[in-house]
Formats: structure tokens, C-alpha cells, sequence
């Protein structure tokens, strides 16, 4: 427990941060897995548009700090990769 009035201010907004984060990162797993549904459908218009939006978030999470934007780098490069190869195929 905080011992003082500005580490129980402190406490309060990292639970509050903490949060935010949490949201923003289920909503990078939850495009992740759009993503895959999208590539194992097939549609190439649909692909596109969930690695858009996907890339996207990432893009967003890195700029406010969430991820790293190495994390986000590596994880777009990674996916546009994948992608590129199953369509190819």
C-alpha cells in the first residue's frame, strides 16, 4: 500500500495505464487472429484489409508506447511475409 498522498496518485494511474495497454493489446491479438481467419479463407481483398488494419494497430501501440517499435516492426514484417508466401502459393 502507498505510504504517501502522490504514490497512491501513482498507483491509481498505473492500474488506469495498465488497462488502456491491456485493451490495446487484446485488440492486437484479436486482428492477429482476424488476420489468420482471413488468410485461410482465401479472399485476397479481405487479406489485405485485416493486414491494413492489423498494421495499423500496431502502428498505433508503438506510437503511444504500448510495444516497442521494434516489437511492431518485427511482428508486421513477420505476418506481410507469411502472407506474401501463402498467397503466392
Amino acid at each position: 500500500m502507498a505510504n504517501t498522498r502522490s504514490a497512491a496518485k501513482r498507483a491509481r494511474q498505473t492500474a488506469a495505464r495498465s488497462l488502456q495497454n491491456k485493451s490495446v493489446l487484446t485488440g492486437i491479438k484479436s486482428q492477429q487472429k482476424k488476420l489468420s481467419a482471413a488468410v485461410a479463407g482465401g479472399d485476397k481483398s479481405k487479406i489485405e484489409a485485416e493486414l491494413a488494419v492489423f498494421a495499423s494497430r500496431l502502428d498505433k501501440a508503438a506510437k503511444r508506447g504500448v510495444v516497442h517499435k521494434n516489437y511492431a516492426a518485427r511482428r508486421k514484417s513477420r505476418v506481410t511475409h507469411a502472407v506474401a508466401a501463402k498467397l503466392k502459393a
